[in-house]
């Protein structure tokens, strides 16, 4: 949605294909970075966002069975935006939409399901789609999978991703939430589980980690065992869990940790979670996945307009893009095993209490540190800015 409208402001023909009638997709991740915020105000869209119902978040903080601990101060960062915003996704993406919507070379196509791609002399020259139980095909001189991990364009393009495993899963449920409860993002670790509570005003988007694999063995155990791990992590939920009535009202995220070699062929780019699917951890996804856009379209807009659009100026745009997927999932891969993958071990072995590590102790005792991750997360290894052509 975000490489559309830049595409669109640029003078170039774009047509988006979304799958479903309306956006309205829950447990997506609903971050919305300092460095978004920051375009947002770029394209002219910062008004309409911050008249969104979203809970800004300047202070991040983690609860173990020894306490809580601030890990990270966006109030330190860089930039006009020193906080992040939990809003849900469907509303960004209705703003992105009537944004596009405005410009003459922008076009949006729901109920549009993607299912192959068109090619001609070896070259992909567009996608076929379905729609209303007819077959459709849509040609062009690019098409960029935005599709996500499961990509159906990445599969149909022979491309194939190195999977760097992942020690977990996440179940994703809603909970009440209460006018005093806690305010924003509460992350809970203990040897019992690890746990994340999203704040969206009215209930918390709640996710619990447990072990790649084991959900069929959760699910067995019970609803009410279910519903006793939570009471007994966060007792201050109180009866809340007894809004859990069966697992239908849970759903699983299938953690995927995965890198494409090669983003692109002739005539086809891979962006965001199609091109390097990323693990919650750090909730950084969404992040990525639009400074990816704005680079593309930096490069893209002069390329298509001129009528060349290369596999060069695709690997261009890939070489862009690569060091800060690098490190990103670099540092997931390193929480992967020495967090995760530790703590689901101490949770199978141990019912002892949890002590504070040793970096956020040195968090504790040195503050200015806190905007280290804070940065991480809230700008990330190398942010994007507007191009020109796209400002308003």
């Amino acid at each position: 949605m975000v490489l559309a409208l830049l595409l669109a402001r640029g003078g170039v023909e774009t047509t988006v294909l979304e799958k479903h009638g309306d956006f309205l997709r829950d447990f997506r991740g609903d971050t919305v970075h300092a460095s978004t915020l920051t375009l947002l105000d770029e394209l002219g869209l910062g008004e309409v966002f911050a008249s969104l119902p979203a809970r800004w978040v300047e202070r991040m903080s983690i609860q173990l069975d020894s306490g809580t601990y601030a890990v990270a101060d966006l109030s330190r960062i860089p930039g006009p935006h020193k906080h992040i915003a939990f809003v849900p996704q469907w509303d960004l993406l209705d703003v992105l939409a009537q944004a596009g919507k405005q410009e003459p070379c922008y076009s949006l196509i729901m109920n549009a399901e993607v299912t192959g791609l068109l090619t001609e002399s070896g070259r992909i020259s567009g996608v076929v789609y379905q729609r209303d139980g007819e077959r459709n095909e849509l040609r062009g001189p690019l098409v960029v999978g935005c599709d996500g991990r499961t990509s159906v364009v990445r599969e149909r393009a022979g491309l194939r991703a190195r999977a760097f495993g992942a020690p977990m899963d996440v179940l994703w449920f809603r909970l009440p939430r209460q006018p005093d409860d806690p305010q924003g993002g509460i992350f809970r670790v203990s040897t019992a589980t690890l746990m994340i509570l999203i704040d969206r005003g009215d209930y918390f988007q709640t996710g619990v980690v447990i072990r790649k694999g084991s959900y069929h063995s959760v699910r067995d155990a019970g609803i009410e065992s279910f519903r006793s791990r939570l009471a007994e992590l966060l007792p201050w939920l109180g009866d809340r869990a007894e809004t859990l009535s069966s697992f239908d009202d849970i759903r699983l995220l299938n953690v995927e940790l995965s890198r494409l070699e090669r983003w692109y062929t002739d005539g086809l780019l891979c962006l965001g979670d199609a091109a390097h699917a990323m693990s919650p951890v750090g909730g950084v996804g969404i992040n990525l996945a639009i400074q990816d856009a704005v680079a593309a379209a930096r490069v893209l807009v002069p390329a298509l307009r001129s009528g060349v659009v290369t596999t060069e100026t695709l690997r261009g745009i890939q070489r862009r893009r690569w060091l800060p997927t690098f490190v990103t999932q670099t540092f997931q891969r390193i929480a992967h095993r020495f967090v995760v993958e530790a703590k689901i071990k101490e949770s199978e072995d141990s019912s002892s209490s949890l002590p504070a590590p040793r970096a956020i102790r040195v968090l504790q005792r040195i503050p200015a540190l806190q905007a280290v991750p804070a940065t991480f997360i809230g700008i990330g290894a190398l942010p994007e800015h507007a191009p020109e052509f796209a400002r308003r």
